[in-house]
């Protein structure tokens, strides 16, 4: 409902080259917010960024597209699953059993998917090696708080609070970027929990290499 009119807009005067364009500067612009996060995770495990520009820069990205196409899978699949399991399954031809199966598919391709990418995130955009299974305490926090977050936002904004009245059209405006601001709080809750679990067991391994010294 809130990017409805802005894209029906778009797909009436849309011109290729310049829709082409338009694309990829907003791409472009929406990877500083995933440079800012990079800062964010460098600062949690008190490291500099040591790579150049244009790494940190496609690395931003990259992680900015994916994130973009996580959203995209994690919004259709609940809304529109169904429909697209029926054409699946009148153009492949197959079982019934597919259908029953892909009913409980849908909703977890989602949450598996933004597992995923935030485990990626969190093992590959800070500044230092980073083990795998490091990442996954901080990717499973971000996954459940993101979903829980944006299901209580989505029921208090449809249930409680009309920013349209109050602001007019940049209501819907209002609601999408405080709706990213929080998902940015907890992506990068995500990445200090990965840090201090780091860190203490770093620092537990030192003791315990400490006490065999001794």
């Amino acid at each position: 409902t809130l990017l409805h009119d802005t894209l029906e807009e778009i797909l009436k005067n849309r011109n290729g080259g310049l829709l082409s364009i338009g694309a990829l500067a907003t791409i472009w612009s929406a990877s500083k917010g995933m440079n800012a996060l990079t800062k964010a995770l460098n600062r949690s495990y008190y490291v500099e960024e040591t790579r150049s520009f244009l790494v940190a820069r496609a690395m931003s990205v990259v992680f900015t597209i994916a994130l973009i196409a996580v959203l995209v899978v994690a919004l259709l699949l609940p809304v529109f699953g169904q429909q697209i399991g029926m054409l699946a399954f009148s153009y492949f031809g197959m079982e019934e059993g597919f259908m029953k199966l892909w009913g409980s598919l849908r909703w977890a391709i989602p949450p598996i998917l933004i597992f995923l990418v935030f485990t990626a995130l969190y093992w590959v955009v800070p500044n230092l090696k980073v083990h795998l299974k490091s990442a996954v305490p901080g990717a499973l926090f971000s996954t459940a708080g993101w979903i829980l977050t944006s299901l209580v936002f989505s029921f208090y904004v449809g249930n409680f609070a009309n920013y349209s009245k109050t602001y007019g059209s940049i209501g819907g405006i209002i609601v999408l970027m405080m709706w990213l601001y929080f998902s940015a709080i907890i992506l990068m809750l995500g990445g200090q929990l990965n840090a201090v679990m780091t860190e203490r067991k770093q620092a537990k391994l030192a003791k315990e290499k400490s006490n065999a010294v001794n």
